[in-house]
């Protein structure tokens, strides 16, 4: 997300009431890797986003000056575990993406800014801070934000087909490939209504953007089954109300604004609630049209929401809309002290924590996001399910793409457009 700088069928369920011990328990079983069947049903991901997602592609803008300022997620704390030096990655260590590598036995999906000429196991073209709606989208509106890439989920498709030829050369070779291939579509939506609050849109007409963004991301998935996708995951927005970042810059008197539950602002959380309903509805139409396709709905407001009701359940012993990493205040947000600033510290066990840096996750609740979308309850179907499921042969029309997406693909964006273009209009 933009800051200053820009900066589990259920297999296992994590039962309300269980001893430290079991935990313990529990949480060795879900760190380990996919038994070997697994890996002969995946053997590459490839992954859109935004910083939720993100291994360094906005690192890699950062280094070549293509960002407005510094990209707070190259200096430490971040990265402090696992990796123990940054990497681009919003959090203290691993993301939700790199438990699902792992639990393929996969190397961690490299950021595509990054390309090296080997992707045989898979690309993540997801950038901290890009946006669902097109770039254009957001000049035509007159929503200005210092910090606005044109890094968007069009763009990187547009990356997504320049790779492609590198992959496979025919429609036979693409089908053979992509049949063990995995595919993340999102998280898309968080930057959008930062970007369109900031420009001082009010709620109403933030709401009302909703079913383009929706629009732009069914398309998306529409565009990867036409290239040869056939997994596909779909991830629905966070509970926009619960980031500290908006409790902290959004806070209300009025206590009834409130979740009692949560503690998270009602009424944010609201834009992300209808955004999760149209998109289920946009995939469920999908997957109708598309029967020879696993498409899998993932949730984000679910597990967050449930780790913040009963945060000690899952091993959060510390407030759980306070910051591990940031510079003070209520929820230890502060807009000018953000985690990686000068004299900004980390808590000194981010795993006792749900947030990160008052946008993203820290590692810990990655990795329970991550067993749910693997193993349920937090995916329809869990992926382990999924790719286990015998798809039916296709019926011959879904070869074609519809015309409404091939000739005014999302909003107007030119796929065919190399990205230096892009990455040169920054």
């Amino acid at each position: 997300m933009p800051s200053k700088q820009i900066s589990i069928t259920p297999v296992i369920y994590i039962h309300y009431f269980v001893t430290s011990a079991m935990k313990l328990m529990l949480l060795l079983l879900l760190s380990m890797p996919c038994l070997s069947h697994c890996k002969t049903h995946i053997t590459s991901i490839f992954s859109f986003g935004n910083s939720y997602t993100d291994t360094g592609n906005i690192l890699i803008l950062g280094s070549r000056n293509l960002t407005p300022g510094p990209v707070v997620s190259g200096y430490p704390p971040y990265g402090m575990n696992f990796f123990h030096h940054p990497t681009g990655r919003n959090s203290d260590g691993r993301l939700i993406l790199d438990f699902i590598a792992q639990a393929f036995d996969l190397p961690l999906v490299p950021p595509y800014l990054a390309h090296n000429g080997s992707s045989q196991h898979g690309m993540n073209f997801a950038v901290g801070g890009a946006t669902g709606l097109d770039y254009s989208f957001f000049v035509k509106n007159n929503m200005t934000f210092p910090f606005l890439l044109n890094t968007t989920l069009n763009v990187q498709l547009g990356w997504f087909r320049e790779l492609k030829p590198s992959l496979c050369t025919s429609s036979e070779t693409c089908r053979k490939f992509f049949r063990k291939s995995l595919v993340i579509v999102g998280e898309f939506g968080i930057n959008d209504f930062v970007i369109a609050f900031f420009a001082g849109k009010s709620f109403a007409e933030v709401k009302s953007y909703i079913p383009s963004l929706v629009k732009v991301i069914s398309n998306a998935v529409e565009r990867l089954i036409w290239e040869g996708a056939l997994t596909i995951v779909v991830p629905e927005n966070v509970p926009y109300g619960c980031l500290p970042m908006i409790l902290s810059t959004h806070q209300s008197k009025n206590e009834t604004d409130y979740d009692t539950h949560t503690g998270c602002l009602r009424k944010y959380n609201e834009l992300s609630l209808y955004q999760n309903k149209l998109l289920h509805k946009a995939v469920n139409q999908i997957r109708l049209k598309y029967p020879h396709v696993r498409l899998i709905n993932a949730e984000y407001y679910r597990p967050i929401t449930d780790m913040l009701k009963s945060p000690k359940n899952f091993g959060f012993i510390n407030t759980p809309l306070r910051v591990c990493c940031g510079g003070g205040g209520q929820y230890n947000y502060n807009v000018s002290k953000g985690c990686g600033m000068p004299g900004v510290s980390a808590c000194q066990d981010p795993s006792t924590y749900v947030n990160w840096d008052g946008a993203h996750l820290t590692e810990a609740a990655a990795r329970f996001i991550a067993q749910g979308w693997l193993r349920g309850p937090y995916a329809d179907p869990p992926i382990l399910a999924a790719i286990h499921t015998e798809l039916p042969k296709p019926l011959g029309h879904e070869n074609k793409l519809p015309n409404n997406i091939l000739n005014n693909y999302s909003m107007g964006e030119d796929l065919s457009v190399v990205p230096t273009r892009y990455l040169n209009d920054i």
